[in-house]
């Protein structure tokens, strides 16, 4: 029930929001001090223009985690309607040509998750203990696992 629950919730989010993933976590330090790690960015894609300063989340080709970054250049050609955008860390050095794909110097739209409308500090920690350290995880899901089995209604 409360996996269906879950996901329903899940699946409304992406509908109302536009976004794929309409909720991730922020995993580095690229972007501080404007986001730390560990901190929730909720998500929202539209038609909209995007434009230079915005906070994108993005997929690069073969890699399974999304980057959360600013757009710092916007190329839009006329004839066919086709936009081009370059992206950096706030707290990188350099733009993010060297974390795209091989031979890939710009994104497209298609790349693009989401543009950062919100954010809650510091509450996605959870996600990132639970990740780095699987036995806490385990431990969590072995104890839920035992409230179920246990409970008396």
């Amino acid at each position: 029930m409360i996996v269906t629950s879950a996901l329903i919730i899940w699946k409304g989010l992406m509908v109302a929001t536009g976004s794929e993933s309409p909720v991730v976590v922020v995993l580095s330090g690229s972007m501080e001090p404007g986001f730390k790690r560990g901190d929730i960015l909720f998500l929202r894609m539209s038609k909209d223009p995007i434009r230079t300063g915005e906070i994108v989340v993005f997929n690069i080709d073969g890699r399974e985690i999304p980057i959360v970054h600013r757009v710092i250049k916007v190329h839009e050609r006329q004839e066919s309607a086709e936009v081009e955008i370059l992206t950096k860390g706030d707290n990188n050095f350099g733009d993010d040509r060297l974390l795209y794909a091989q031979g890939q110097l710009w994104l497209q739209r298609h790349h693009i998750m989401g543009r950062a409308v919100g954010y809650l500090p510091y509450v996605g920690w959870v996600t990132i203990v639970m990740t780095e350290q699987p036995m806490i995880k385990y431990l969590l899901i072995g104890a839920l696992g035992l409230l179920v089995i246990t409970s008396k209604d």
